[in-house]
Formats: structure tokens, C-alpha cells, sequence
């Protein structure tokens, strides 16, 4: 079974990147992939219907913020770190330092 199409390097859209990376869900998948590396398509701790999971991983993936690799039934997803440094320089690593959870403390001293 070959993997869902998504975009070449040189395609990606920051417009598309920045509304994949606005919602909470998604954000949240893109930190765990940060910082697990290769992630399952359903991660357990997760409650989000299969569906609709499955619909945040497609944008992502449209986006060009992931990479799918099928193995059987299963997929796993990567983050295509490199190819979003290339063409967007900073931009993942400061939207991800900004989410951090710890990111608001000592905000607003």
C-alpha cells in the first residue's frame, strides 16, 4: 500500500501550516511528534473520536507538517522538521516553544 500524497518541500504554504498548526488538537499531536519522534495514528491518550482524528492527521498531513508511513493496517506519522526549516526558517520551533505548557510563566510580570 503506498502513503497519502503530500506536498513536495518547495510547496508548502505557510497559510496552510499556520491553520493546520491553530487548532489545539493538532498542535498537540505536532508536540507529541516533536518530542517522541514517529507517532501512531491513534495515539491512546487521546480522547477524540476516530474520525475526527483521522480528519486533523489528513490536514496535517495535506499541510506538509507530517510525513505518513503505512505498515500493514497501522500508519505512523513523522514531522517533517527539516523541510518546514528549509522553507519556513524558525517558524516551527518558536510556534513549538510558545505552546510549551510552561510558555506563560513569568508572562505578564
Amino acid at each position: 500500500m503506498r502513503s497519502p500524497a503530500e506536498p513536495k518541500a518547495a510547496d508548502l504554504d505557510l497559510v496552510a501550516v499556520l491553520h493546520a498548526l491553530g487548532d489545539p488538537v493538532r498542535l498537540g499531536l505536532v508536540r507529541l511528534m516533536a518530542a517522541d519522534g514517529e507517532v501512531s495514528c491513534s495515539p491512546p491518550h487521546l480522547n477524540v473520536p476516530r474520525s475526527t482524528l483521522s480528519n486533523h492527521w489528513r490536514i496535517l498531513r495535506e499541510s506538509g507538517i507530517t510525513s505518513t508511513r503505512a505498515e500493514g493496517k497501522a500508519r505512523y506519522m513523522t514531522l517533517r522538521r527539516d523541510d518546514l526549516e528549509a522553507r519556513f526558517p524558525g517558524v516551527l520551533g518558536t510556534i513549538l516553544t510558545a505552546a510549551a505548557p510552561d510558555a506563560a510563566v513569568g508572562q505578564g510580570q
